[in-house]
C-alpha cells in the first residue's frame, strides 16, 4: 500500500479509544507558561497561557492522530526548565487546574486528534539556575550538558517517593477531568523515572534499587495509583521509555524489552520508544542499517514489538517521510510513528502527508549549526504561540531569522 493509504488507517487501543491515524506528536518542552523565580510567588509557576493554547490549536489543525502534551512536571520545584506547564497539588486544587487545562484539551482535540499529556519530574536534570540541590534516586551527579549545569542531587527518601506517586496520580485526575484521553509517564531521556531505571544512576539499597524489580518499583506504583484515581479504563496510561540509555552500565536493550512486557501486563496501552539522556544524546543514527529506515530506534522496536499483544508501540526520532513511516507500520516494526521537531516548523505536516500533498518534512538548511537545531524549534513554537508566521529553517533566510531571534534555549525532543 502507498504511504498515505497506510497512514490514513485508524489505531484502536485495547480500551476502545481510537486515534484517527497512526501518527503522534511527541512531547516537547514548550516553555510558554507562567513562571516566577520569587519563592513568595511559587504558585505562579506553570499555568497555561494564551500562547500555550495557541500552540496546541495550531497542532490540532494538523490532523495528527495522537497529540502528546508535554513535558508537564508534577513538582514545580524540579521542572525541566523555566516556563514549563506544571500540575502541582501544593500550588492549587484540582478544580483550578481543570479549568486552566480544559481550553488546551479543547484546542488540541478540535479536529479529531486524541490527546495524551506527558507528566514528568526532572530529578537530577533540574539545572542549577532553578535549584542548587536537585533530587534523584541516589546522589550520582549529572555532568554539564546542553549548556546547563546541575547540582549534586540528594537521594529521595521513601516518604518523598510516595509523595511523587501521589503527584502523578493527582495530575492524572486533573487531566482526565480536563478532557485528556490519557497520561504519559516520562521514563526516558534521563528524567527522574529514567534515573530510577538506570543501574548507573540508581545506587539505592532499599526496595527502590537493585534489580529491575526494585528500580522499576516507583513506575508500577504510579501506574496503580493512577488507575485508582481514574478508574475509567478509556483513560489510557502510556509511557515513554528508553530503548537504551547508550551509556555504559545504564538501562539497556534487554532491560527495555523486559520493561515493555511488564508494562503491558500492568495495563499500559501505549509504549513510546526513544533513547538517550542529557549525557548521552541518542538522536543520531548509531547504525548504518537504520539510515534508510529513518528512525533512530527502529531496530530496538523490531525486537520488542513481537512480544506485545495488547499494548501499542510507538517509535519517535528520525522519521521525516511518509514512505518510511508507512514502511515501519507495514512491516509491523511499530503501530504508531512519532515526530517532534518537524512539527514545530510545519504544524500541519501530518495533514499534508495524509492528503499526499507532501511526501516528507522540510530538510533543515545546512547553514544551521547542529547545536542550534533544537533552539530553533523552541523559537518556532514561540512563533506559533504568538500566531506569527513560522521561520522556515529549510532556507538560509529562515535560518538567519531564527539565529538572530531564537536565543539558545534547549528542548527535550528529536
Amino acid at each position: 500500500m502507498a504511504g498515505p493509504e497506510i497512514l490514513n488507517k485508524p489505531v484502536e487501543f485495547r480500551s476502545g479509544l481510537k486515534a484517527p491515524n497512526p501518527t503522534l506528536k511527541s512531547a516537547m518542552t514548550e516553555r510558554l507558561c507562567t513562571w516566577s523565580d520569587d519563592p513568595s510567588e511559587f504558585n505562579k509557576r506553570g499555568w497555561p497561557t494564551e500562547a500555550y493554547i495557541n500552540l496546541y490549536k495550531a497542532w490540532g489543525k494538523g490532523e495528527i492522530g495522537t497529540i502528546v502534551l508535554g513535558n508537564i512536571p508534577c513538582d514545580a520545584r524540579y521542572p525541566e526548565a523555566k516556563r514549563n506547564a506544571c500540575i502541582d497539588y501544593t500550588i492549587a486544587g484540582k478544580d483550578d487546574y481543570v479549568k486552566a487545562y480544559r481550553p488546551v484539551m479543547e484546542a488540541s482535540k478540535a479536529n479529531g486528534s486524541i490527546v495524551i499529556a506527558q507528566v514528568t519530574h526532572a530529578g537530577r536534570q533540574t539545572s542549577e539556575e532553578i535549584v542548587d540541590v536537585p533530587v534523584s534516586a541516589s546522589d550520582v551527579q549529572c555532568a554539564p550538558a546542553m549548556g546547563m549545569k546541575f547540582g549534586k542531587p540528594r537521594p529521595l527518601t521513601v516518604e518523598e517517593i510516595k509523595d511523587i506517586v501521589k503527584r502523578f496520580a493527582f495530575a492524572a485526575e486533573v487531566l482526565y477531568e480536563a478532557g485528556a484521553d490519557g497520561i504519559q509517564l516520562h521514563a526516558a531521556h534521563g528524567y527522574l523515572l529514567s534515573q530510577f531505571l538506570s543501574p548507573r544512576i540508581n545506587k539505592r539499597t532499599d526496595a527502590y534499587g537493585g534489580d529491575l524489580d526494585g528500580r522499576s518499583r516507583i513506575i508500577f506504583e504510579i501506574i496503580s495509583a493512577i488507575r485508582q484515581a481514574v478508574p475509567d479504563e478509556r483513560f489510557i496510561i502510556a509511557i515513554k521509555v528508553n530503548s537504551a540509555d547508550f551509556a555504559e552500565g545504564g538501562f539497556d536493550g534487554d532491560d527495555s524489552m523486559e520493561m515493555a512486557k511488564r508494562l503491558e501486563r500492568a495495563g499500559v496501552e501505549l509504549i513510546e520508544l526513544s533513547g538517550g539522556t542529557y549525557e548521552s544524546r541518542a538522536f543520531e543514527h548509531k547504525k548504518e542499517s537504520t539510515i534508510k529506515r529513518e528512525s533512530f530506534f527502529i531496530e530496538f522496536a523490531d525486537r520488542i514489538r513481537p512480544h506485545l499483544t495488547t499494548a501499542k508501540l510507538a517509535v519517535t526520532g528520525g522519521f521525516r517521510s511518509s514512505s518510511a513511516m508507512a514502511q515501519a507500520i507495514a512491516e509491523r516494526s511499530c503501530d504508531i510513528v512519532g515526530m517532534a521537531r518537524p512539527l514545530t516548523g510545519e504544524p500541519e505536516l501530518v495533514k499534508a502527508l495524509l492528503e499526499a500533498k507532501s511526501q516528507r518534512a522540510i530538510e533543515t538548511h545546512p547553514s544551521l549549526p547542529a547545536e542550534l537545531a533544537i533552539p530553533a524549534c523552541v523559537f518556532q513554537m514561540s512563533q506559533l504561540g504568538r500566531n506569527e508566521p513560522v521561520s522556515n529553517v529549510g532556507t538560509e533566510q529562515g535560518v538567519q531569522e531564527d539565529r538572530s531571534e531564537g536565543g539558545s534555549e534547549e528542548m527535550d525532543e528529536k
